[in-house]
């Protein structure tokens, strides 16, 4: 993407010149959305890294029949707070960071449109964690039906708030809703106003075009969600009768209105992932990506379908036939934009100059465990198989594939590639290789043998089970086991490169893309002029990629003054 300087004064009270510098920066209500990024990325992280050690002691007491590690509704209670923190307070706010850092940069932006708005909705997450994790430790017992939290287990609590787990948790969801419902705002209205010049919609990178997407899914489905849970904090702490059916209320009323947007939330996780692919193959392949303007639009064409998807996650709760077969039909669409994707990522691979490096390795094994669970999607939109493996670790198998094998793998990849650019420091390329090795294998390992599990009878959310399954849980325990080990180079990676890597360049990958143009890491207000776009992304071959700090490379001329 070549680009033309454009005279345009920096923000008063801003120098282009300043450069966040010290760690004391990052615990600052700061409004430069660099800061904003990271401080959601590092915040994340280290909730996976709790939710992570919940799930090791979860696959501890899975390793034998009997339930002889923890009691059972403290298995219960940590069974809600692994998937509530590695969902809400790991994958979303992981995924806003990336948005945060990198659309303004992509698009040529001095920041977000909305900049204390970004800020404050950041700023509720840590509220949102300190919710969640106190709500497991009240007197009266944490919060134990699971993350999607279905009446009537989850209104059977005494009613009040204070001492109530359960309350407590259903507030704490509630205040995320709330926050990513701004940053969906704010992200849509800096991609919508706040282009350079000469940015149209069709120069943008698909990274800005899945965020783009995916917010604006946000942005309609995410109030079902979290009306929902207002309706049910009421329920449990002021006697309401919403989803009690001995009072009028419906309990389906509340599945219905999580799923209208928690299978949509599926997307909003995944098409970020989705982008960040179609950014590291090119790099990595040294050729275009293939179909650009199609694997754009398809990101649109999948949001547009995930509101027609719901009730897949229904067909056991009395859902009638015709419904069953209407929405069978719509899942099974979603695989149509979804393999133009995947066609296109393996067509901008095949033949290029791959460099295997830790970026690449991981995008390549997310890849290839998309496709698996893209293949088990398919099977659980059919509704005999659905039914057949309801409410069993097939199901879990499926799940965990793409939230784990897909997406925490692709923010893996995105972290690495990045990590130049955001912290101006090289990481240590043996640490990344072994960090994902250990990943992939222990990804498998752990989540491969749910499949044949789940299509034997064996029920999830279950801390004991029949010793025919031993075998394969006790695998999938030590995949869990070594999954979790696997975090530790890339914790020393991360924070021994920052202190003390390699200075890096601003363009390490002689990448294409604004964001390769400014220095490492970026001035506060990013670009010393707007730049004016005048090239499609991704030409790789065609061009070499143009560097800021590069004498030898001369920008072409100023263009004329866009026309508003």
């Amino acid at each position: 993407m070549s680009s033309t300087p454009l005279e345009n004064k920096p923000a008063a009270g801003h120098s282009h010149a300043e450069t966040v510098t010290t760690w004391k920066t990052y615990f600052s209500f700061s409004t430069d959305h660099k800061v904003i990024g990271i401080q959601y990325l590092v915040t994340s992280f280290f909730f996976f890294l709790i939710g992570g050690i919940l799930a090791m002691i979860i696959r501890g007491e899975l390793m034998t029949p009997e339930s002889d590690l923890i009691e059972r509704s403290f298995y219960n209670g940590m069974f809600t707070m692994h998937g509530t923190i590695m969902l809400f307070l790991w994958t979303f706010p992981a995924l806003a960071g990336m948005a945060n850092y990198l659309v303004p940069i992509m698009i040529g932006a001095r920041d977000m449109a909305f900049p204390r708005l970004n800020a404050a909705a950041f700023w509720m997450i840590p509220v949102v964690g300190i919710l969640t994790m106190a709500s497991f430790f009240l007197p009266s017992g944490s919060a134990q039906s699971g993350w999607w939290s279905y009446p009537p287990v989850s209104t059977q609590v005494p009613l009040g708030f204070w001492l109530n787990g359960q309350a407590v948790w259903i507030l704490a969801v509630a205040i995320s809703g709330v926050s990513s419902i701004m940053g969906a705002l704010n992200i849509v209205t800096t991609i919508v106003k706040m282009r350079a010049p000469g940015m149209t919609y069709f120069r943008m990178p698909a990274y800005v075009w899945t965020v783009w997407a995916a917010q604006i899914i946000q942005l309609f489905g995410l109030p079902a969600l979290t009306a929902g849970a207002v309706m049910l904090l009421f329920d449990v702490t002021v006697g309401t009768s919403f989803f009690d059916p001995a009072d009028g209320g419906n309990p389906i009323i509340f599945q219905h209105l999580f799923w209208f947007y928690s299978h949509p939330a599926v997307y909003v996780i995944i098409l970020p992932v989705f982008g960040i692919f179609s950014e590291i193959f090119p790099v990595y392949s040294r050729k275009p990506l293939f179909g650009y303007k199609v694997v754009a639009v398809s990101s649109m064409i999948i949001a547009g379908v995930s509101g027609l998807v719901w009730v897949h996650h229904m067909y056991a709760s009395g859902t009638p036939g015709w419904m069953r077969l209407i929405f069978m039909l719509s899942t099974m669409c979603v695989s149509v934009p979804t393999g133009i994707k995947v066609f296109a990522w393996v067509a901008t691979i095949w033949g290029g100059k791959l460099r295997l490096n830790t970026p690449m390795l991981f995008a390549l094994g997310a890849l290839v465990m998309f496709v698996f669970a893209g293949i088990t999607g398919i099977m659980l939109s059919s509704v005999p198989v659905d039914i057949h493996v309801n409410n069993t670790y097939f199901v879990v198998g499926h799940f965990h594939y793409v939230l784990f094998g897909t997406v925490t793998m692709g923010l893996y990849a995105g972290i690495y590639h990045w990590f130049p650019k955001m912290t101006g420091r090289m990481y240590y390329e043996g640490l990344g290789q072994l960090h994902f090795w250990l990943t992939f294998i222990g990804t498998n390992l752990n989540f491969l043998p749910m499949h044949p599990l789940g299509l034997n009878g064996m029920l999830r959310r279950v801390s004991s089970y029949d010793p025919e399954y031993t075998f394969w849980n006790v695998i999938a325990s030590l995949g869990g086991f070594l999954l979790g080990m696997s975090t530790l180079p890339f914790i020393l990676n991360m924070v021994s490169s920052w202190t003390q890597g390699k200075p890096a360049p601003a363009n390490p990958w002689q990448a294409i893309g604004l964001e390769w143009l400014v220095p490492s890491p970026p001035p506060v207000e990013n670009f010393e002029s707007i730049p004016i776009v005048i090239n499609e992304p991704y030409g790789y071959g065609k061009s070499e990629p143009l560097t800021a700090n590069d004498p030898n490379v001369k920008l072409p001329s100023p263009a004329p003054e866009p026309v508003e």
